[in-house]
């Protein structure tokens, strides 16, 4: 019985850790408003190392255009402008020798159903990742001997009210992202 919990724990962590991807993944699609999570993946390369932009600098949000960025180390504009030119977000960097402001334009319609588009693709592929982890849980499960019909049949139920737990919390995330991208 042991091992048939941990079968079952180790799905429902694998499911669990496809929906939190699913959500990181979400924080980079804006929606219109700046935010610093628009920029979090931005790496910098500071003293010859591929470093975080948050661990060079102070990143902030002024106001729902706007993001500033604030170096603890004036020497490093330059690098962090490159970085966040060479990062393909599609912002045009401006400074003023202590700060890089960053100005988020609305999003014109058709942008709008790219990102749409975008949010519903990671939310297929976080789909398939939940189904693979419950492909794996009945691959073990299947391994396992000695264990009567029933019992497994009971564990096969619950892995599949996980995955349909899943799946749907899935569709909630995209339907959410979806209202707040096409938000004007």
């Amino acid at each position: 019985m042991e091992e048939l919990d941990l079968i079952l724990e180790s799905v429902k962590h694998d499911m669990d850790a496809a929906v939190k991807h699913l959500d990181h993944a979400f924080q980079r699609i804006r929606a219109g408003r700046a935010s610093t999570a628009m920029v979090q993946d931005v790496m910098v390369e500071y003293y010859g190392a591929p470093t975080p932009l948050n661990q060079v600098a102070n990143v902030s949000v002024p106001d729902a255009m706007t993001i500033s960025i604030q170096p603890w180390d004036r020497t490093a504009i330059g690098a962090i402008e490159k970085a966040i030119i060479n990062s393909n977000l599609g912002f045009a960097p401006s400074n003023n020798g202590e700060n890089i402001i960053l100005n988020v334009p609305p999003l014109t319609e058709e942008r709008r159903r790219e990102l749409a588009k975008q949010a519903k693709v990671e939310a297929e592929s976080t789909k398939v990742t939940v189904r693979n982890a419950r492909q794996d849980g009945l691959k073990e499960l299947k391994k396992l001997e000695g264990i009567s019909e029933d019992v497994v049949k009971g564990v096969e139920d619950e892995i599949q009210a996980f995955t349909d737990k899943y799946v749907k919390l899935c569709d909630e995330h995209l339907k959410t992202k979806e209202a707040e991208i096409m938000k004007v």
